[in-house]
């Protein structure tokens, strides 16, 4: 049902949760990497058995970048660092496409105003006299100092954000489930389970970090499972009484 990994100090969460919803390139991660050979090699890995959305060559950001959709139907932009000294991460990337398009710098203003120790590091626009002047080229923002990338996407694509990429705000009180559901649901939608959509239409789960202890106590499991299932903000003291 569910797998936690990490990939060079990220934390991802893997759920098997069937046909409905398919990656889409709107939400994918930047790879950082240390050398040009790292990074073929990696995008020889990723490609197996899936496509070139950019062929990995020389751009003009980047000495060596590609971007792949992988066996699974998810995307990943492989880079070499730019610079000495530059660490090797995974980075999620967020892009802003169709009626969301222009709309890149008002969410990185939302989300840096939610999450404390938040901040945005890099905003590049496109520059005057480009036909998309004025919108986020790139940007790089942390919310308590989780990296992430947004840009606008000019163009006519057929995607935008939905519940196959979503992110965890794991929480400690009800105060704080409270707070963060509230916040995000502004101008998006609930749904179950510690899910939501925000105005935007990114998902994100708020779930209590105690959520893990108790569904792996085998006497307890099946109840609070079953208390969980009802819910759509999370009840920590429900889950506890189970």
């Amino acid at each position: 049902m569910v797998v936690n990994f990490e990939l060079s100090g990220a934390k991802f969460m893997g759920l098997n949760g069937g046909p409905m919803f398919k990656f889409t390139p709107a939400i994918s991660f930047f790879v950082l990497l240390e050398s040009v050979k790292e990074t073929n090699e990696t995008w020889n890995k990723l490609l197996d058995g899936g496509s070139a959305l950019m062929p990995i060559d020389k751009y003009p950001w980047s000495e060596r970048y590609g971007w792949v959709k992988d066996k699974f139907g998810l995307t990943w932009q492989i880079s070499v660092v730019d610079k000495e000294g530059d660490k090797q991460k995974i980075t999620p990337s967020m892009l802003f496409t169709n009626n969301l398009f222009g709309k890149a710098e008002e969410a990185v203003k939302f989300y840096t105003s939610v999450f404390n120790n938040s901040a945005t590091d890099v905003l590049i626009h496109y520059p005057d006299g480009d036909a998309n002047a004025g919108k986020v080229m790139y940007s790089e923002f942390n919310l308590n100092k989780y990296g992430l990338i947004a840009m606008d996407g000019p163009g006519d694509h057929q995607y935008t954000f939905n519940e196959a990429v979503s992110f965890v705000v794991s929480c400690d009180t009800q105060q704080e489930i409270d707070f963060f559901w509230n916040k995000l649901t502004e101008g998006g939608a609930e749904s179950m389970c510690g899910w939501l959509k925000d105005k935007f239409g990114v998902s994100w789960q708020i779930v209590p970090t105690i959520l893990g202890k108790l569904m792996t106590d085998p006497e307890r499991a099946p109840r609070v499972m079953q208390a969980f299932m009802k819910m759509k903000k999370i009840d920590i003291e429900t889950l506890m009484n189970a």
